[in-house]
């Protein structure tokens, strides 16, 4: 007769590897959270410069139409759903909270407007801040570092 012999097969993993495993997913995340953070905030900036060319759009449609810009949202076809009851002010929709307001006022002295889209939320945190188009289609960031964010 032959002998059997027993194996012994241990499965699962250690204490030591599993704090070892969770550490190095700590480690990973530390490093690709901000830059999740930069990601989103730039694609919000891209939808904030789409919203103020459509409002620029809109103006200029508006503009051949009656000879005239106007600063209410409504007359130039977005829903009514500003801030805090200001007709010149429209929040930039977004899937689950809004990241930009776009407001526009009128020159005084000129038959022209200037349009913002402003951060609000947690894009407010976001250095690059407020981007600017008037109506001879001159776009400007809210400050010159920001240059390189728009």
């Amino acid at each position: 007769m032959k002998k059997h012999q027993i194996i012994n097969i241990q499965s699962g993993f250690t204490f030591i590897e599993l704090i070892i495993a969770v550490s190095i997913v700590g480690i990973l995340a530390i490093f690709a959270y901000p830059n999740y953070l930069k990601s989103t905030q730039k694609s919000q900036r891209t939808a904030a410069k789409t919203a103020l060319l459509d409002l620029a759009s809109r103006e200029a449609i508006y503009y051949s139409t009656n000879n005239s810009y106007t600063a209410t949202m409504t007359t130039l076809g977005y829903a009514n759903n500003y801030p805090a009851s200001s007709p010149t002010s429209y929040v930039v929709p977004n899937a689950t909270t809004p990241y930009y307001t776009l407001t526009v006022v009128l020159d005084a002295n000129d038959p022209g407007y200037t349009a913002t889209a402003t951060p609000t939320g947690t894009q407010a945190k976001d250095q690059c801040g407020s981007y600017t188009i008037n109506y001879l289609g001159i776009k400007t960031p809210a400050n010159t570092t920001s240059l390189i964010c728009w």
